[in-house]
């Protein structure tokens, strides 16, 4: 564990200066819970919204393969019922077409392929090697401190790449962070829940259809709440 934190904070400094900056001391910005998707390089610290909406992404997981750890390979069983589907949901949000390749529209100096071509440590590379413009990627537009974090609880080293399998075990962590499993047992409401999954993804609608850091930074709600209302019933069942 120590030596992916070392991977991560060390070897790429810039991550732990997002972490301890933009992250989480937002000025008069709202909070962002669990590592939400802001960006470091935004003067008020959230990311561009990511302006990929547009066509339907897959709909189903990627096949478990030799890409993850096989300890870290799955997620419990209270939480896979329901969270591949409900990830469909928040990638409809966030990156729309472009899917697991998605790279936000602001960054003007791209990753050098696509990323789920690409290693963890190309892409922190990258990250290091364009400050200033933003640099959320992939399915779930991890931002860098997020990615960084996550990377560290998965113990998932440089050499890993950054495929669907590993883009979806990320997104579970956010999941489980949001309450998915509380929300299943009972332990946490639909609206509590979904506020929360908005507070993680700025795509997602708060009641009133406004991002939760709606006007920072451009961000704004990429779906209509009664469209993200409507996916949970499906998804959940409409009690």
């Amino acid at each position: 564990m120590a030596r992916y934190l070392v991977f991560v904070f060390l070897f790429w400094p810039s991550l732990a200066l997002a972490q301890h900056g933009s992250l989480f001391s937002m000025g008069n910005a709202p909070q962002p819970l669990f590592g939400a998707q802001i960006d470091e390089s935004s003067p008020a610290g959230a990311q561009s919204a990511s302006l990929f909406v547009g066509e339907a992404t897959r709909g189903i997981l990627a096949p478990w393969g030799g890409d993850a750890p096989p300890h870290k390979a799955r997620p419990n069983a209270a939480l896979s019922s329901g969270a591949a589907e409900l990830l469909d949901l928040i990638a409809l949000a966030e990156a729309g077409p472009a899917g697991y390749d998605a790279v936000q529209h602001g960054a003007r100096i791209r990753p050098k392929g696509a990323p789920t071509a690409l290693t963890l440590g190309e892409i922190f590379k990258w990250i290091k090697d364009t400050p200033g413009q933003p640099h959320a990627i992939g399915r779930y537009q991890f931002i860098p401190a997020t990615l960084g974090r996550l990377v560290t609880i998965m113990e998932y080293g440089p050499e890993v790449r950054f495929t669907p399998t590993v883009q979806d075990q990320l997104a579970y962590l956010l999941l489980q962070e949001a309450g998915i499993t509380e929300f299943r047992s009972g332990g946490l409401s639909r609206r509590a829940f979904m506020k929360n999954l908005a507070r993680i993804w700025a795509g997602l609608p708060l009641p009133n259809g406004r991002s939760y850091y709606h006007g920072y930074a451009g961000n704004k709600a990429t779906m209509s709440f009664a469209r993200f209302e409507s996916g949970m019933a499906q998804i959940f069942g409409a009690g």
